[in-house]
């Protein structure tokens, strides 16, 4: 699990103002940071895959964090980017349901394991409220890569550490 975010991240990739506050402009704008990504070989056909998986069903995970993504073949390797608000983006029905970080995500239909593994280690960074706050408090990529360093260096600790 080490590392397993961390080596994903490109501090070019990482938009910590995102102005949109509704959900598919600020999808839109996110997804843009992706678009020269080495991995996407396709930008439009993921994004078109992107934005149909979102309608299908929402996926914010709570706690003002959402995990767009897409599984498709318009990437060849993991690709992943992330969008921070201040002012949060309405991503559900209800009034209440804002996002303030996206973790966008586009993994290759052919490798199902390797995108569990990223959601997976995802969620474990996620679940921690002290992780959370200091994704939030990041005020530069390279504080946010450190960030997500440190989140996952905990986890990396044998049992009783």
């Amino acid at each position: 699990m080490a590392g397993t975010i961390s080596s994903l991240l490109d501090p070019s990739r990482i938009a910590l103002k995102v102005q949109s506050t509704q959900r598919t402009a600020a999808l839109n704008e996110v997804a843009r940071l992706v678009a020269a990504h080495p991995a996407v070989t396709n930008f439009d056909g993921f994004y078109r895959e992107l934005l149909a998986r979102d309608r299908l069903e929402t996926t914010c995970i709570g706690h003002g964090v959402a995990l767009p993504h897409a599984r498709t073949e318009h990437v060849n390797s993991i690709a992943l980017v992330i969008g921070r608000s201040d002012t949060g983006i309405h991503f559900g029905d209800k009034p209440d349901e804002n996002v303030r970080l996206l973790f966008m995500l586009g993994t290759p239909k052919t490798n199902p394991g390797d995108y569990l593994a990223v959601v997976s280690a995802l969620c474990k960074l996620l679940k921690a409220e002290a992780n959370r706050t200091a994704f939030f408090a990041a005020a530069t990529p390279e504080e946010f890569i450190a960030a997500v360093v440190d989140a996952e260096s905990k986890l990396a600790l044998p049992a009783g550490a």
